[in-house]
């Protein structure tokens, strides 16, 4: 291809730059919010992507529509083999790449990982309790979980992010506990609003713990102020970010329910089958795979990128008449 990228824009005027590609739907955890304590129906590894697909799809989207950031999800990204190979494969790309995991295995990863060209990962991890981590992901690794956060501190995958889901009744109070502890460690917190994404479907509104309340708990024992225009305007990023007024880090909530970033969404992901989704609750799909696997070329792919981002609608509609569940869970989407 000649000349510079054309700008991928959606039918709203967002320019869609960030690419999440999920490669397995496998998870060696079962957190209650995301799937059934006896997993799934999984994928057949003939059906995954490979990593040499995921990383020309990836290749596409950057060279014909400039996109920034690419970040590697799951289910967990690290349960499948050689994972540093697609690091390898896209480090040359050229653009951010970062990787979401439960951390388990980042003891073990985390050094060949950064060698292998990840930049930085968000890690989940939703209790500092090991009863409640336990009953939430109905696993005893809680040790191992924070030990993954140290090997990924000590590799220096920075800036090391941990994600939290805050669900009403479950781990609501232990926000404040979480927020200290990623200002003891130096790692960024970002406290998630509880999504209909799983699996079992029993969401509803009343677990949800808004961004507001979790910032007046965190805010009444480190005080706050804003490093943007408050909850409705957090441009790109998901996160609304807020600054300890001691100068110790800072704290971001990701209001997907209570004021979601839907005016600003750049994303856009890949399953791990190869279809292609604008949105994580979008109810339609295109099938990547089937492109790859038919000998289409690198205009095929891109003809068909721009074809599904031509459908990408305003935003979701999470607690109205309207909304309409995806078919999938969480880890079968790509998180």
């Amino acid at each position: 291809m000649d000349g510079a990228p054309a700008p991928l824009i959606d039918p709203y005027g967002r320019r869609v730059k960030d690419l999440r590609i999920s490669i397995t739907d496998r998870c060696n955890f079962r957190c209650t919010y995301c799937m059934p304590e006896e997993g799934l129906t999984w994928l057949d590894r003939a059906d995954l992507l490979t990593y040499e697909e995921q990383a020309r799809f990836a290749r596409v989207c950057v060279e014909r529509f400039g996109f920034e950031s690419i970040r590697i999800t799951g289910g967990e990204p690290t349960v499948r083999g050689q994972l540093s190979r697609l690091f390898e494969l896209l480090a040359p790309i050229g653009v951010d790449l970062a990787l979401t995991t439960n951390g388990v295995k980042l003891p073990e990863l985390a050094a060949g990982l950064k060698a292998a060209g990840l930049h930085r990962v968000n890690v989940s991890i939703d209790s500092l309790r090991r009863e409640t981590f336990l009953a939430l992901t109905r696993r005893d690794e809680l040790d191992r979980v924070l030990a993954g956060i140290d090997a990924a501190l000590a590799a220096g995958l920075t800036p090391v992010k941990v994600n939290a889901v805050v669900i009403r009744g479950v781990n609501d109070d232990e926000v404040v506990d979480i927020a200290a502890y990623g200002r003891e460690k130096g790692v960024g917190v970002r406290f998630i609003e509880f999504m209909p994404l799983d699996a079992q479907g029993d969401w509803t509104m009343d677990q949800v713990v808004s961004a507001q309340e979790i910032l007046e708990r965190i805010d009444a024992v480190f005080p706050l102020e804003s490093t943007m225009a408050g909850l409705d305007h957090h441009g790109d990023e998901p996160a609304a970010r807020y600054r300890y007024r001691d100068g110790i880090g800072d704290v971001g909530v990701i209001p997907s329910v209570t004021a979601p970033f839907c005016e600003s969404c750049d994303r856009v992901r890949i399953t791990a089958e190869g279809k292609f989704r604008t949105c994580l609750f979008a109810l339609d799909e295109f099938d990547l795979r089937a492109v790859l696997r038919d000998g289409g070329t690198d205009d095929d792919i891109a003809a068909e990128i721009e074809r599904a981002v031509g459908t990408k609608w305003a935003g979701h509609h999470i607690g109205k008449v309207d909304f309409i569940r995806p078919d999938r869970s969480m880890s079968q989407i790509g998180g």
